[in-house]
């Protein structure tokens, strides 16, 4: 575990797919992941839903499925657990790179989903964002305008911009830690916070599987499975206060 597990606040967590691995949601870049099966180009940007919505639609509507049978684990409460603790209440900004709603479950504050949420949509039209629990299709009513057939999923793809990045630039600003956990450290602009922290003057802390793309950027590495290694983390670092 860490050297010196004393940490400075603010804080900033980002979190990606690894963390969401162990509540059985696919990853993206791994083998055997998402990318593997199907091609990001046909479901994952704007000219894939405009050349076919149905095949879109069915491809996030199988995940909308599978995300809200998924269980958080003991990383994610371990994680809450952190944010909630009396040393770093109101110090830690969540940013995560997942659609899935595992942080919010386990207890965690009003985390930032740069990529989206799937549990929502958003209507082409007038763009207002509602909760979509059940499948999307060319039916779908928009309650905020009554047009139909214009809901997508709620998620960032490629080619479009991130949410929360003016958010997300001015904590990395602050932070005197940056935690990066279960990210492959592959996709930007998440992969450069890790730079940015570090060019701000913040200790970098790297929790993941195997190391990432930019391992050799963090301060601290700790390697092993985020239910396991988060506990003792956050154990340790609680414990240091």
């Amino acid at each position: 575990m860490l050297n010196d597990p004393r940490l400075q606040t603010p804080i900033v967590i980002l979190t990606g797919a690894g963390i969401s691995a162990e509540s059985g949601l696919g990853t993206f870049r791994d083998l055997g992941g998402l990318w593997t099966k199907v091609r990001l180009e046909d479901v994952a940007t704007p000219e894939a839903f405009a050349a076919d919505r149905a095949f879109v639609q069915s491809f996030y509507n199988a995940r909308r499925a599978n995300v809200q049978t998924a269980q958080p684990h003991e990383g994610h409460r371990a994680l809450a657990a952190l944010e909630h603790h009396p040393r770093f209440a109101g110090q830690i900004t969540l940013v995560t790179q997942n659609v899935d709603d595992l942080h919010e479950r386990a207890g965690s504050i009003a985390p930032l989903h740069m990529h989206g949420e799937l549990l929502k949509s958003r209507c082409e039209l007038c763009h207002a964002v509602a909760e979509a629990l059940g499948d999307l299709d060319d039916q779908s009513l928009c309650l905020a305008c009554q047009s139909s057939g214009r809901l997508r999923p709620h998620v960032v793809w490629f080619g479009e911009m991130p949410f929360y990045m003016d958010r997300i630039n001015r904590a990395l600003a602050r932070a005197r830690t940056f935690i990066s956990i279960g990210t492959s450290g592959a996709v930007y602009p998440a992969a450069g916070f890790v730079a940015s922290a570090a060019r701000y003057g913040a200790r970098t802390i790297e929790l993941n599987l195997e190391p990432s793309d930019g391992a050799a950027m963090f301060d601290d590495v700790v390697l092993g499975r985020a239910s396991q290694i988060l506990p003792a983390f956050v154990a340790q670092v609680t414990g240091a206060c």
